[in-house]
């Protein structure tokens, strides 16, 4: 255990502020005058009926003041101790124990999913916040659309990760290959949607490297996605004809069922990680599988080895760089020793000696390993060294193809194009230096534009080609050595221009659900900017023809977020540049781009640059810029230009320790826990049972809410003993939900879903913190229940407050009252009717935060109201007396505390968030809501799956 002062000081102060809180209560509310002598003689004035009992103010008198502080002692030292508790305890790692073994392992996986995407929500809210001030708009409410939408995404790549894992199996133990074939597609189809690829014939051998090239959008993916089972049983497609995977067919065998079988490297593995440390993420297939500790250890340290990650295995996931992050997740795809492995594009986000590393790694699994790997990728040349066997997709089907022809790539770059002497320069920076954090990643840099000039920042991962970029465009940095972000440091625009950056992640500058809308807005925005004129309708769109030429891009009711790669780099160029900027940035435009969609961006580049705009591209791939006719500008370590030549050489592989010559893949049948595998087995209760408890447990956690008002029907002896009832009632309502909620929260999908919205959740409750009553979560928590439906939104309550409460240690009695009182908020907005949409949807659910801010903030303060004023005040809670008495001083107490101000406050923040971004952040709910019928005979086979994902829907 690590000792963590943050909690413990937090605690400290809450005491302090409840202390003081009950002598404020003290004096407000019949004064404080016990004994003498008397400190300051206030009037005392009685209140009229109903609340006659009341006195408000009274003398004070110093023993009445130290008699307050004493009591609140008591409840201030549990607050402190909860405090010190939290600080010892790592409530995080409790999730990851849980969801090895006991009752509660779908639950406890979601927590550890919603505690592992913490990272990649900080992440996507940095970029957004980052998109928005290049789009010239402040960081407000909308821009929860395109970080749900990053979320969401994340989402999407974590429940395919864990059903790859196996989370959810009960097949038996799958036996070894024998003389199966890795994988076997013959007269096969495989379709989503309107997309489908056919393939007549495909079957790579064992210790191959099979490559399938093709264009953006044909299929490659597809494949993979197919061969994996996910096309299928997850996303929704299906497939026809022979598909087999080590003698299973894949059409009848979901994908978690054949996790040992079949290892997977998704596209942008980083986004899919499910756990927060690298040793975690490499063990989860064997976690997932109940494979005894000792085993699974010995077996992480074995494929770290090969894999050659020994160093990283307790990084951070979040810390690792695109190339770290690559062989990680091969490691995760290869702990259990599959036969066939396939990976979805590993080199898109790598820099040259990065991607030596990870063909290196693939070419010993198949040489040395004996597994059949099957790769898709645009950047082909590159797996030249290591390919057996080339595969395109033409014409929508699946075809041999001959290996692409070899470039020489000189040890230095070819020569750039000079510097037009007739050209005018439109942008200068000398020596400029930028620090992120006190860090310096950008330091010396100096480089000119000019009008109509392309140029072209190169260098390794690291190298500071982004930072550079972001700082010409917002003005950040400094002259020299200096540390202080922002100024112009030694940036000069020499004619005041505007400098547009389009950013890597270029999908959050898209916050409006059509294309069309992103357009208006464009206009809209333009027009609201100093001198910037108001355009004619439709220039936006006029623009975007211009950019796109022969390229065709839907501007009507198409999700920006659907175009293809391409499409959307070329969109958010079009929108950038409606105020036709001096200088247009980008950073990676080719990333992910086939080579069609590439000469589609190189065209919307050259005739901005004909426009007269200046261009200046961050990219590793030199032949790009070569073909833009670009002017290459070097960066290493901060410095441009760099005096290290760029170069475009691949580097040799580097050496792999082998495992045994000519081995081949094998199944550890040995490693198997039997008493694990029957602790990880769910518990489904019958659906009338687990109705029953459900019932029970919430009848149960309102009457702990309501004990003050119910204490009055009780016998004087009975009553004395139910605050200690309640607070022990709730936790164990708690836990009966969710042992009876766990066995329906089995598929991969609500877990990834669940988990990434509650650390959304989370982060929105910490942020806000509900001071002043701006409890923003509501907002989400309406929005998803309404989506989703209410068993979800209660689990997303419920999950919420258990990860927030974990993030800034705020564990105590309280948090099972949060957790139902945040549950029944989630829960009430799925409840109500489903068929009202549009404006009235909006209107109703704006009504509806109003009464869940009310209603909540009575509930929370019903059962916490006696220990928060204690005794001897006109509004404290009286044993025995009539409920009349009682209720007259809870809702005088609540009134003055929280009605008239936080809970009111609530309500305009929750009536506001509704009607600022409801519409949207539903439309973005309802694109990824789990599928609903699937064709052919993968509907029918995997209607279980189907149950599985929707069981949590109304």
């Amino acid at each position: 255990m690590t000792f963590r002062p943050a909690p413990l000081r937090a605690a400290a102060a809450l005491a302090v502020v409840f202390i003081a809180a009950r002598v404020i209560y003290r004096i407000l509310f019949n004064g404080a005058g016990i004994g003498e002598p008397v400190l300051l003689d206030l009037p005392p004035v009685r209140l009229p009926p109903p609340y006659a009992h009341v006195v408000l103010l009274g003398p004070l008198t110093g023993p009445g003041l130290w008699q307050a502080v004493l009591s609140a002692l008591p409840i201030a030292g549990l607050i402190l101790a909860f405090g010190i508790l939290n600080a010892w305890v790592d409530v995080a790692r409790g999730f990851v124990h849980l969801a090895r073994r006991g009752p509660m392992q779908g639950i406890a996986r979601m927590l550890v999913v919603a505690w592992a995407a913490l990272p990649a929500l900080a992440d996507a809210v940095t970029s957004v916040r980052l998109a928005f001030r290049l789009r010239g708009e402040r960081f407000g409410p909308r821009s929860l659309v395109p970080v749900l939408e990053r979320t969401l995404e994340h989402a999407g790549r974590v429940a395919a990760a864990l059903e790859l894992r196996g989370f959810g199996s009960r097949a038996p133990l799958q036996p070894g290959l024998g003389n199966e074939a890795p994988v076997l597609v013959r007269d096969a189809q495989f379709r989503i949607g309107d997309a489908r690829v056919r393939v007549t014939g495909f079957a790579p051998p064992s210790g191959s490297v099979a490559v399938i090239t093709g264009p953006t959008g044909s299929g490659k993916s597809t494949i993979l996605r197919g061969v994996a089972g996910l096309l299928s049983h997850v996303d929704g497609g299906e497939i026809s004809g022979t598909v087999r995977v080590g003698g299973t067919d894949r059409g009848t065998t979901p994908p978690r069922d054949t996790a040992r079988l079949i290892g997977v490297v998704l596209q942008n593995p980083r986004a899919a990680f499910a756990s927060t440390r690298v040793r975690d993420e490499i063990s989860l297939a064997l976690e997932l599988r109940g494979v005894a500790s000792g085993t699974a250890k010995a077996r992480v340290l074995e494929v770290a080895e090969t894999i050659g990650v020994s160093a990283l295995l307790d990084r951070n996931l979040s810390t690792l760089s695109a190339g770290e992050a690559t062989l990680v997740a091969i490691a995760a795809a290869v702990v259990e020793q599959p036969a066939l492995l396939l990976v979805d594009e590993p080199l898109a986000d790598l820099d040259t000696a990065a991607r030596g590393r990870v063909l290196a790694v693939l070419n010993a699994l198949a040489r040395d390993a004996g597994v059949c790997v099957i790769v898709a990728e645009h950047r082909a040349e590159a797996l030249l060294p290591v390919a057996d066997s080339w595969w395109t997709i033409n014409d929508g089907a699946l075809v041999p193809s001959s290996a692409p022809a070899a470039r020489s790539h000189p040890a230095c770059t070819r020569p750039t194009p000079a510097q037009p002497a007739d050209l005018v320069p439109v942008l200068t920076a000398t020596k400029l230096a930028v620090h992120r954090k006190g860090t310096p990643v950008v330091r010396e840099a100096s480089l000119t534009l000019h009008r109509g000039e392309v140029v072209a920042l190169v260098g390794p991962n690291g190298a500071g080609k982004s930072s550079l970029l972001v700082a010409l465009a917002l003005g950040e940095g400094t002259v020299g050595d200096g540390t202080v972000d922002g100024g112009t440091g030694g940036q000069n625009m020499l004619d005041g221009g505007r400098v547009a950056l389009v950013p890597d992640a270029s999908d959050d500058l898209f916050t409006r659900d059509t294309v069309a809308g992103e357009l208006r807005a464009a206009e809209r925005r333009q027009a609201r900017r100093k001198d910037g004129g108001r355009p004619e309708p439709g220039s936006a769109a006029s623009r975007l023809a211009r950019l796109r030429g022969d390229v065709t891009i839907p501007i009507g009711h198409e999700h920006p977020r659907d175009l293809s790669a391409g499409e959307r780099r070329i969109l958010a160029i079009a929108l950038q540049t409606m105020d036709d900027p001096q200088v247009l940035m980008i950073d990676e435009p080719t990333r992910g781009l086939d080579p069609a969609a590439r000469a589609a961006v190189t065209a919307a580049l050259r005739a901005a640059a004909d426009a007269g705009t200046a261009v200046l591209i961050a990219t590793h791939d030199l032949d790009f810029a070569h073909g833009l006719g670009a002017r290459i500008l070097p960066i290493r370590d901060g410095v441009a230009p760099s005096t290290a030549a760029a170069t475009a050489a691949e580097p040799a592989l580097p050496f792999i320790r082998p495992a045994a010559a000519g081995a081949r893949p094998r199944v550890v049948e040995e490693s198997t826990d039997p008493q694990g595998a029957k602790k990880r087995r769910h518990i489904r209760m019958p659906r009338g049972v687990e109705l029953a408890v459900l019932a029970a447990a919430n009848i149960l956690a309102l009457a702990a809410f309501c004990w003050p008002l119910l204490a009055a029907a009780l016998p004087e002896d009975a009553a004395a003993a139910l605050p200690y009832a309640a607070l022990a009632i709730t936790p164990i309502a708690v836990v009966a939900i969710v042992v009876s909620l766990d066995g329906s929260v089995r598929s991969a999908h609500t877990v990834a879903l669940l988990g990434v919205l509650a650390a959304v959740g989370s982060a929105v409750r910490v942020a806000s913190t509900g001071v002043g009553g701006v409890e923003a979560v509501f907002i989400l928590l309406i929005l998803a229940g309404r989506a989703f439906g209410a068993r979800f939104g209660l689990l997303l309550g419920a999950a919420t407050i258990a990860v927030s409460s974990a993030l800034w240690s705020g564990i105590g009695p309280w948090t099972p009252f949060q957790i139902f009182a945040c549950a029944w908020v989630g829960a009430g907005a799925g409840l109500l009717p489903r068929r009202v949409r549009g404006k009235a949807e909006l209107w109703m659910l704006c009504a509806y935060g109003a009464v869940a801010s009310y209603l909540f903030g009575l509930l929370t303060n019903l059962w916490f109201w006696p220990f928060a004023v204690g005794a001897g005040t006109g509004i404290s809670y009286q044993p025995g007396a009539p409920l009349g008495t009682n209720l007259s001083s809870f809702l005088l107490y609540s009134l003055v505390t929280s009605t008239a101000g936080w809970d009111t406050l609530r309500a305009v923040t929750t009536i506001v968030g509704i009607i600022l971004v409801g519409r949207a952040v539903l439309a973005t709910f309802r694109r990824v809501k789990p599928v609903s019928s699937m064709g052919g005979h993968a509907a029918k086979a995997h209607s279980g799956q189907a149950k599985d994902r929707l069981q949590l829907t109304p």
